[in-house]
């Protein structure tokens, strides 16, 4: 039986929201188990839910915060799944802080078919087995 990818989307914007719920339909395998708009918001959720998901996806620019912080909070937990920052500001300075403070890859949301990819070989990695 396929293993579902458990997915953490810290998005301000309906509109990419919505884009993302439909990106993860069409490509099944995945579920987004919550959604925060704020930095604090990610945080008070992974705190409440250290090990409840496999892929966090964290824009850089938030309704309040930062998703710079959410990857540094991502990171710190043990049992942390894969963080990427999609953001409309991954510049290569923002790039490379961004892996610096724990990021497993950076996306800009202006080219997408990166992102697709990487989800879905993560996905493939999760069901191919031990």
């Amino acid at each position: 039986m396929p293993v579902e990818v458990r997915v953490f989307l810290v998005e301000d914007l309906r509109s990419t929201q919505g884009l993302m719920h439909e990106l993860f339909s069409s490509l099944g395998g995945f579920r987004i188990v919550s959604i925060a708009i704020t930095e604090a918001e990610a945080n008070l959720w992974l705190e409440e839910n250290a090990s409840g998901w496999d892929l966090a996806i964290i824009d850089l620019v938030l309704e309040q915060g930062t998703g710079m912080g959410v990857i540094a909070r991502a990171r710190s937990f043990p049992a942390a799944g894969k963080i990427v920052a999609f953001s409309s500001y991954a510049s290569p300075g923002v790039r490379k802080h961004c892996l610096r403070l724990g990021a497993d890859a950076v996306f800009d949301k202006s080219d997408p078919a990166g992102f697709i990819q990487y989800c879905l070989e993560l996905s493939e990695r999760e069901n191919s087995g031990p």
